[in-house]
């Protein structure tokens, strides 16, 4: 649920409710792109420092260390120990920026992973379907 709390022109102050915990906006959000932040930043650390969000990356975190281990895991939230809202998003640019590893068909992306080249194929419906799988709270 979004609550406008005030708007000036285009701008807004917004409250973002999520099934883990409100976002205040605008907010800056904590890059995770495989789960970790990097520089050893803990999910301890990041609520002393009153992180709201956690940014996580599907494409990453579905080449290394894959959706279903995740999953296994207990989901996104156990898996990074971060108990706050996280927001993933799609990995499209990482599939786009990989250019000599991905072919584009009326089916979808096909690629093969950075980390040991595996197939992949990326539709709106398979990341969503990731996404879910993971336990993400904005996708």
């Amino acid at each position: 649920m979004l609550k406008v709390i005030k708007k000036v022109g285009n701008a807004r102050l917004c409250d973002f409710e999520t099934v883990h915990g409100t976002i205040h906006t605008p907010a800056f959000m904590n890059v995770a792109t495989a789960g970790a932040i990097k520089g050893g930043l803990s999910a301890v650390d990041l609520e002393n420092i009153e992180t709201q969000v956690m940014l996580c990356n599907t494409y990453h975190l579905h080449v290394r260390p894959g959706d279903d281990l995740i999953h296994d895991l207990g989901g996104l939230h156990k898996f990074t120990g971060w108990s706050g809202p996280i927001l993933t998003d799609s990995g499209g640019f990482q599939v786009f920026s990989l250019a000599a590893c991905r072919k584009l068909k009326e089916e979808g992306c096909h690629f093969r992973s950075h980390i040991d080249g595996s197939k992949h194929l990326f539709t709106p419906q398979s990341v969503m379907d990731t996404e879910r799988t993971i336990g993400a709270d904005i996708m």
